[in-house]
């Protein structure tokens, strides 16, 4: 019995082709190119280290219930606002968020897939009732 993760299966090469077909899409080579910048920019990236850190901290603080004072606030506001003018960091910034955007709408259609037994249509994602008696016409 062969298993559908072994690498040999249809499966997996047509997984290989999609990512192939990403890795060619102008939209992605745009999205690497930026992160590329970015991974390349040390200031940039010391900037952004600072922001996650004082931003963890303060989360941190949070659900620990300490009081948040307004120097920490201001300087954890100041410094993101540095970073998302930094054009590196921001584009870095948007590029992750494209990239995210992608694989979730990637998982979405392979998990409604497995959800539905079947190939999902827009159907399955935009419409559909909303349940029994609902009345909304859908």
């Amino acid at each position: 019995m062969t298993s559908m993760t072994s690498q040999d299966t249809p499966m997996l090469q047509k997984t290989r082709e999609l990512c192939q077909i990403l890795t060619e899409q102008p939209e992605f080579k745009q999205i690497w190119e930026r992160i590329n910048s970015f991974m390349n920019d040390e200031s940039a990236k010391a900037q952004y280290q600072l922001v996650m850190e004082k931003g963890e901290m303060i989360q941190h603080k949070q659900q620990m219930g300490m009081p948040l004072n307004n120097d920490e606030i201001l300087d954890f506001e100041n410094q993101r606002d540095l970073l998302v003018n930094n054009p590196v960091a921001k584009a870095f910034l948007e590029a992750r968020e494209e990239m995210s955007k992608v694989q979730q709408s990637v998982g979405e259609y392979v998990s409604k897939t497995f959800e539905l037994g079947r190939l999902p249509g827009d159907e399955d994602f935009h419409g559909g009732s909303c349940g029994s008696g609902c009345g909304c016409s859908h």
